[in-house]
């Protein structure tokens, strides 16, 4: 080949290169980065202690099931709620129960069941990490119920009265008193919709997914052993701060 021909064809392939190269480069032409996703509003928070912490009253295989799969379901379903509704954008969990009964069946199961399992996961601690009833919350249990195991009896009749699914809790009530109420399915006390309006300080979870795999239908040997795992510190903490408000 002459030499005249092989410069002109080595210099066409080099342009043909340049071009390329610059066309990769280019940021118009660059594919576009996918369109970052917004974090979710509400996420599941790690139990307090670990699964098997609360053996034997509650066994490490519910604790796992009940938290990272029926907690968390309640997360994930709640914040598809709220995405699909550009008005509840922003909405915090309290200010969603607080105003369940105006909202989407989805919104009012899902948001109280994020906060009442959030509430019952630091209502409880290790049988050797339970801290002690404060003098003042023990004065008013003793008040309203007469001794502190007549209110634990009231309370588990409350609980296995519940028809189905739900909870029992110990709640402030607008005058100030002590009471046991009890909620259906994911409703909780602090809701527009409650029976029974009040803050509360004690909430145990009677859904049979709580306690099934130990007690089967034996809804009340679960209630019975469940003060072993009470966080009574915490209880009182929560009377403390409620009272202090009134």
């Amino acid at each position: 080949m002459p030499a005249r021909s092989f410069l002109l064809l080595t210099l066409a392939a080099s342009l043909a290169f340049t071009a390329s190269a610059g066309a990769a480069q280019d940021p118009a032409s660059a594919p576009s980065p996918a369109p970052a996703q917004a974090p979710a509003a509400f996420t599941l928070a790690p139990l307090p202690y670990a699964a098997e912490a609360l053996d034997p009253v509650i066994d490490a295989e519910t604790m796992r099931i009940h938290h990272g799969k029926h907690h968390q379901a309640y997360v994930d379903n709640l914040n598809k709620a709220v995405a699909a509704d550009p008005a509840l954008a922003g909405a915090a969990l309290d200010d969603l129960v607080a105003r369940a009964g105006t909202l989407p069946a989805a919104i009012r199961n899902n948001a109280g069941g994020h906060w009442n399992h959030t509430f019952f996961w630091e209502t409880m601690a290790p049988l050797t990490a339970v801290g002690a009833l404060s003098p003042e919350l023990d004065a008013a249990i003793t008040a309203q119920f007469g001794s502190l195991e007549k209110f634990k009896a009231a309370f588990k009749a409350a609980g296995t009265a519940r028809f189905g699914s739900g909870w029992v809790w110990l709640i402030i009530g607008a005058d100030g008193k002590l009471a046991i109420t009890s909620t259906p399915n994911q409703d909780n006390p602090l809701m527009d919709v409650a029976e029974t309006k009040g803050t509360p300080i004690l909430g145990n979870d009677v859904w049979e997914h709580a306690y099934y795999l130990k007690h089967q239908n034996r809804r009340g040997d679960y209630l019975d052993g469940w003060w072993q795992v009470v966080d009574w510190a915490k209880v009182s903490q929560r009377y403390a701060a409620a009272t202090a408000s009134n």
